[in-house]
């Protein structure tokens, strides 16, 4: 396991003095090579800036490289921007090696299910395809310089690369933190949450079994193992450092009473280890923590102290995730006391040969649910998700930059009892219907230039909607290209960034502001689309049936069909009413040259041709 050093500490300096002559000034640093990190230094590469992305692991990729291959979604019509384009990029990758219809192609599924490996390999090709951005492995945050005005802005940055006694500093006009603890984000002076908020601080009703007053808690954290059970390309657990017998005895009764059945298992089933359904490509599988199981990975009881702790304290918080998942797991496949048949089944899965080889075949991070969370200028709570009677849209948010489409979801933030006995607390799973996520989330409210789309600013019931990979991309994605714009400016200050000019080039990008089910980001429609739906031109086209919103339409496992009644209908034809509507929506100089130009609904055109003619008579859309 890497090690590395987190002093959050931060210096009120002067400007003047900071810099060596030679030193080089970033436009933009970000600090995570998370996929958000990634989507961040990209999309602003993409827009002509320097970037250098500093990673303190020795890989990027964060938990999608690192074991976490069955991605948090819940529909494929919620991906745009750049996940988007990260999962062709799988795709292709499998395509070229193994032809279209193969096996491994259609394992994918779409992209998102690619082994730890080729998605490392696709986030590297990716970045070294953007020749404006600096790839630095193995650097750990260690300190931020700010100016001494409030409010403040950082100057530099300080890092401590592995195996190098000599620290590192960076300096950059604009930073983003988009790593998973905010390391940077504390060290720069900003003001942070951990743990849980009661009902009281936001009016949340998934808080109201918080203790008055909050309390430090936070999500349990686990390790995301990649297995196999092909027995040409499976290694046995090892057996971790501090492992004792003693620790997994008590399991043995769970087998002997037939509460435990397996080892590996699927959701609801009598096992530990949560096996993702369907295959990963080249049958391989994603282990997760078994929500609501007996005998879980996940250990939120020893996880407190991790987002605001030194280095010694996170690697022994670490050192016991590996002691107890992996000695779990050595346990069931080694002991004399395990019954035949549990033991088959904990040996029939080993880790795989060609997955981390330099790392002993399993992941280099531990997944980090939740650390620390900005309290930045908007935060962003359960109330962002909350309906309407009137519509099956939540209330429109013309600032919004992403878009999310999953529950409020957390593993648990307690546990009473022993490992082997007692419960989980603070776990819930909520469905809510597709959001948006205003700009403002990213914006902290004491410094100038930096954004944090990772560690943002949100609840702990909020947090746990956007904790999912493909939204923080979405709005990693959103922060490179703030950061671009901020950058326009000789002093940038990310919250003056023209929130429409933002909007508008997330659309050229391909990134949806608004859910949209039947417009794909490849869809010539795309930007025309999403424009009408910032104005609210796709709000009020479906109601709740007999005031009920509607329901997810299962696919398998989490995962949905296209969320109900989301749709822009573009094919129906045009009817006069909902022609009516959008034309007072758009700015007077657009309406006047509608009616000029005789756009009119004639029982004829359709939605797309009348779109089509708006868009194009918008000038400036906005």
């Amino acid at each position: 396991m890497t090690r590395f050093s987190f002093i959050l500490m931060s210096l009120t300096l002067p400007i003047w003095g900071l810099r060596a002559a030679a030193a080089p000034v970033y436009d933009v640093l970000v600090y995570g090579g998370t996929p958000a990190g990634i989507a961040a230094a990209c999309s602003a590469a993409d827009e002509g800036r320097q970037v250098v992305l500093v990673e303190p692991y020795s890989f990027v990729g964060g938990m999608v490289t690192n074991g976490l291959s069955h991605t948090d979604l819940r529909s494929l019509e919620s991906l745009t921007g750049f996940w988007w384009d990260f999962n062709q990029a799988v795709i292709r990758h499998y395509q070229d090696k193994y032809g279209k219809d193969s096996e491994q192609v259609k394992a994918s599924w779409e992209g998102n299910f690619g082994e730890p490996g080729v998605n490392q390999k696709v986030f590297e090709e990716m970045l070294a395809k953007r020749e404006k951005v600096t790839v630095l492995t193995k650097h750990a945050f260690k300190s931020a310089a700010s100016t001494r005005m409030m409010p403040s802005s950082i100057v530099s940055a300080v890092f401590q690369k592995a195996g190098q006694e000599e620290p590192v500093t960076l300096h950059a006009r604009v930073y983003i933190d988009a790593s998973y603890e905010g390391d940077l984000m504390a060290g720069a002076g900003v003001d942070f949450a951990i743990g849980r908020e009661d009902e009281a601080a936001y009016g949340e009703p998934l808080a109201k079994e918080v203790p008055p007053g909050g309390d430090g808690q936070v999500q349990g954290y686990n390790f995301r193992w990649c297995v196999t059970q092909d027995p040409a390309n499976r290694v046995p657990c090892p057996k971790p450092e501090g492992y004792q017998r003693e620790m997994f005895t008590p399991v043995l009764k769970h087998y002997q009473t037939g509460k435990l059945t397996h080892a590996f298992g699927e959701q609801g089933k009598k096992a530990i280890f949560k096996v993702q359904p369907p295959l990963l490509p080249n049958g391989k599988t994603d282990i997760n923590d078994m929500s609501h199981g007996l005998v879980r990975l996940s250990m939120p009881d020893i996880n407190d102290e991790y987002p605001a702790a030194d280095e010694a304290t996170r690697a022994r918080i670490i050192q016991e995730h590996i002691t107890y998942q992996y000695g779990l797991l050595y346990f069931l496949q080694n002991d004399p006391e395990v019954p035949p048949a549990v033991q088959a089944d904990a040996r029939s899965y080993g880790f795989p040969k060609d997955e981390w080889p330099e790392h002993g075949h399993i992941p280099e991070q531990l997944y980090i649910r939740e650390a620390r969370r900005m309290k930045g200028v908007h935060i962003f709570t359960q109330n962002d998700t909350k309906p309407t009677d009137e519509d099956v849209r939540l209330p429109l948010k013309g600032d919004s930059i992403a878009i999310g489409d999953y529950s409020h979801n957390c593993h648990g933030t307690g546990r009473t009892g022993t490992r082997f006995e007692g419960k989980h607390g603070g776990e819930f799973y909520l469905r809510n219907a597709p959001f948006q996520i205003p700009y403002n989330t990213l914006v902290p409210k004491q410094v100038t230039n930096l954004l944090v789309p990772v560690a943002t600013s949100s609840s702990h019931v909020g947090f746990g909607a956007l904790r999912l990979e493909p939204i923080w991309t979405a709005m990693g994605h959103a922060a490179g290209l703030a950061a671009h714009i901020a950058l326009d400016d000789s002093k940038p200050v990310v919250q003056n960034v023209a929130v429409r000019k933002l909007q508008l080039l997330l659309h050229q990008h391909r990134a949806a502001t608004l859910y949209v089910s039947d417009v794909p980001p490849n869809s010539p429609d795309f930007q025309a689309v999403q424009w009408l739906g910032l104005i609210g031109g796709l709000h009020g086209l479906y109601k709740p049936e007999n005031g009920k919103q509607p329901e997810w339409k299962k696919l398998f496992g989490q995962y949905a069909h296209a969320y109900p009644m989301h749709d822009a209908g573009l094919e129906k034809t045009m009817d006069e009413d909902l022609l009516k509507y959008w034309l007072s929506l758009v700015p007077d100089q657009v309406r006047d040259r509608a009616l000029a130009a005789q756009i009119k609904a004639d029982g004829r055109a359709t939605r797309r041709e009348i779109l089509g003619a708006l868009y194009k008579l918008s000038k400036n859309p906005f």
